[in-house]
């Protein structure tokens, strides 16, 4: 988190902390991520409750946390989430990156010099306050993000040329740090109403996504298979399915979150858990959904990103 590493030579810069005369003594060993690192201070247990000594076993950012928790290790592997970001994150066993910094590149949590794991991720600020901003302003909250999901799902894919650009939250890593703002286009309203809205936006987060897989892809990621807690934005079978035909990834969702991430983390860290085989053994798929042919949804996907293209002119 602190920037601090050098990927080529796999070890806090000497470099970067000399530029900024910093004393390599600021900063604290390095130590395996699943291990004993510290333990909880008498002070910090009476602030939270809980008893001292306890020992600190893993750490982890929290989209390489979120990876880890879906048991997203291997090369090849890919983890989503659409919550207050919509975020994939893929695990990769080369030193890729990209050049006009778009995507982001991480050690990941299993990362070995023998064994290199590293995980590239894309991020979408806009994705749960576009969502939340819909139902507070237009629906107002008697509207329950079920039952929006469930409007949704009565307009047709592809919103009937509707299009929502979801980059109402500052600026955005995969445009460039550029902030165009959030938009709706060719709103007609003869054709369109609340379910068309609500469509448009869950398609718009997951072009944007999509926008941004691309971005992946190009420096060489294979995106076949995206695995996502069924949680926030992937409740919706809409935003589901749209996410699967748009990427042509399948979509694994599993019986997991974040918290469930680090207690297992944890537990590898002090040996509750033989091996990471034993720590996952209850993790549960409870639903795939795999790409369908949809032309109107591509056919708009085409059209979004042509339009995105004259708002970042």
């Amino acid at each position: 988190e602190g920037i601090f590493w050098d990927f080529k030579e796999n070890k806090v810069s000497d470099t970067l902390l000399a530029f900024y005369g910093f004393n390599h003594e600021l900063l604290p060993t390095v130590v395996d991520t699943f291990s004993e690192q510290g333990y909880v201070t008498a002070t910090m247990a009476n602030k939270i409750g809980i008893k001292a000594d306890i020992p600190v076993s893993y750490r982890a950012g929290d989209q390489p946390n979120n990876a880890f928790s879906l048991n997203v290790m291997e090369p090849g592997e890919i983890a989503a989430t659409a919550g207050t970001s919509g975020v994939v994150y893929a695990i990769s066993d080369k030193k890729e990156y990209d050049p006009l910094f778009r995507v982001n590149t991480f050690l990941h949590v299993n990362n070995t010099l023998q064994n290199p794991r590293l995980g590239i991720l894309m991020n979408l600020n806009s994705t749960g306050i576009l969502n939340s901003w819909m139902r507070n302003q237009l629906l107002g909250e008697e509207i329950s993000y079920d039952q929006m999901n469930e409007i949704a799902s009565q307009a047709p894919s592809g919103s009937d040329g509707l299009l929502v650009f979801p980059f109402g939250n500052g600026a955005e890593r995969i445009l460039q740090n550029k902030n165009p703002g959030a938009s709706f286009h060719n709103l007609n309203f003869n054709i369109h109403n609340r379910s068309h809205m609500l469509r448009a936006m869950q398609e718009g987060i997951v072009f944007a996504l999509n926008y941004g897989v691309e971005i992946m892809k190009g420096i060489g990621l294979d995106i076949k298979v995206v695995k996502a807690g069924r949680a926030n934005m992937f409740l919706s079978n809409v935003f589901q399915q749209t996410f699967a035909d748009v990427s042509g990834a399948g979509v694994e969702l599993y019986n997991t979150d974040g918290s469930e991430g680090a207690a297992r983390g944890a537990g590898l860290g002090i040996k509750y858990y033989k091996n990471r085989a034993e720590a996952f053994a209850k993790l549960l798929l409870i639903k795939e959904i795999q790409p369908k042919p949809n032309d109107p949804l591509l056919e708009a996907y085409s059209k979004w990103k042509e339009k995105l293209a004259t708002l970042l002119d």
